[in-house]
């Protein structure tokens, strides 16, 4: 197996090192672990090197591992495209969900988050707390990508803004490769909505950067980094 805590560890380094040069709190920066294809074992022995935070993109699998997991204390992300017909189970059964850039959907997720929690379900987050949201943003205008178009944000933000059982908190991007530059854009875009924000302390979270590239998104930015390979390692069918 992969050496999890020295990845880890490597990993942590860096974020420190990337903020004392942008003179910036590494505490203002969340590592998200993105676990999709990885298995049950291999996140447990992530989750005992003291990381918390857990992404998934495919339900049926996240699905599996948080019911294998439920022993555990973590806090699960939703970041995959979101189906309305997985809404009742994504609102059920995680905290966090970053690919929100439809209004349907996320009436579809507030609705939902009032299902009752029963013991037996998978994972232990009690859903009477709000679902948090980030708006998935196609900062680049790929047509092969989901998220709203820059410019239908702020209608967005006011439209979800309005639903019970969420908390909006900020928006998530995956620019095309090579364009760093869509990161110092995607921040002037999230400073303009918080400038106009009814309750501002709360869009708080940038969600940008990955493994290859979140050296540049902290630099301009970014709260919360979504880091697989550099964590785990390559996937492979082995990790199934």
């Amino acid at each position: 197996m992969t050496d999890l805590t020295a990845n880890r560890q490597q990993v942590l380094n860096k974020i420190k090192n990337i903020c004392r040069d942008c003179e910036r709190s590494e505490d203002s920066i969340t590592l998200l672990a993105v676990s999709k294809m990885q298995s049950a074992e291999v996140v447990r022995a992530m989750h005992a090197t003291g990381q918390i935070q857990f992404a998934e993109n495919y339900l049926q699998e996240a699905l599996s591992k948080q019911n294998e997991l439920k022993d555990l204390p973590i806090e699960w992300h939703f970041i995959g495209q979101i189906q309305r017909n997985k809404t009742r189970d994504i609102a059920a059964y995680f905290s966090w969900v970053h690919g929100v850039d439809r209004l349907i959907i996320a009436q579809r997720l507030s609705q939902h988050r009032q299902v009752d929690h029963q013991a037996d379900l998978h994972n232990s987050h009690n859903v009477t707390e709000p679902l948090n949201i980030c708006i998935q943003v196609n900062i680049d205008r790929e047509e092969s990508k989901g998220g709203c178009l820059p410019e239908e944000l702020p209608e967005l933000v006011t439209a979800i803004s309005a639903l019970p059982n969420l908390a909006l908190r900020g928006v998530m991007v995956i620019p095309e490769a090579g364009h760093v530059d869509a990161f110092s854009r995607t921040r002037v875009l999230f400073e303009a909505v918080r400038a106009n924000h009814a309750n501002p302390a709360q869009w708080d979270t940038l969600s940008m950067g990955m493994s290859g590239d979140f050296a540049e998104a902290i630099a301009q930015g970014a709260t919360l980094i979504r880091v697989g390979t550099a964590l785990f390692g390559s996937r492979s069918a082995s990790a199934l």
